[in-house]
């Protein structure tokens, strides 16, 4: 019923553990470092948050449990997410929500988005819209401990919802508390784990 791709899962019988209980969505926050990301951003002109997106995309397509969904009950792979994520012109108080592939470089995607974000006119542009997503969103006027998300409550909803909040000075070094949202029946924490020592290690090679 499930597919091919179900049953050489490893994980398999996890999914169907997790698939009885009510509620699988959980959330994980934990402090990253920036330092590097921040002092890399200001000495070649990039937006900080669009950096960040970047590498978050980077990051998770390069864990391949957050490579999973469902479709049509089946299960798949998908080749590579792609980052739908909010953003909030200066001056304004209504956001709106870009979605596009983490093409090219760093210095592509930053450019790049910013010159999207700048000509969209909609809240939302739904043909962009689909299941091989990343949620991504920033609070930057508060230093970020935790986090949930709004929800269609589908029990079958694969997409990562990522957030962090303001970067704060701690001992000289430039930290962030960074949320994950997930689907127990495709993530767990050993994934986010992953995660985030990835996303750390993409920032310190900057």
């Amino acid at each position: 019923m499930k597919g091919e791709v179900y049953e050489r899962w490893e994980r398999k019988e996890l999914f169907d553990f997790f698939s009885g209980v009510s509620d699988p969505f959980y959330s994980v926050s934990f402090r990253l470092d920036v330092t590097r990301l921040y002092d890399f951003c200001k000495a070649n002109g990039l937006s900080f948050y669009c950096a960040l997106v970047w590498l978050s995309t980077k990051a998770m397509n390069e864990i391949p449990a957050f490579s999973y969904a469902l479709r049509g009950g089946k299960l798949v792979r998908i080749k590579e997410r792609r980052p739908s994520f909010t953003d909030l012109q200066k001056g304004e108080e209504r956001f709106h929500i870009v979605t596009m592939a983490a093409d090219g470089t760093m210095e592509d995607f930053c450019r790049a988005a910013r010159e999207k974000s700048a000509a969209q006119t909609a809240f939302i542009d739904m043909s962009q819209e689909g299941d091989d997503l990343i949620f991504l969103s920033c609070l930057p006027w508060l230093d970020l401990t935790a986090l949930t998300n709004e929800r269609d409550f589908d029990p079958d909803d694969a997409i990562p919802r990522l957030a962090w909040g303001k970067y704060v000075l701690r001992d000289g070094r430039r930290e962030l508390g960074y949320s994950v949202e997930v689907n127990h029946r495709f993530i767990d924490g050993l994934h986010i784990g992953r995660f985030a020592e990835r996303l750390q290690a993409l920032i310190e090679a900057l």
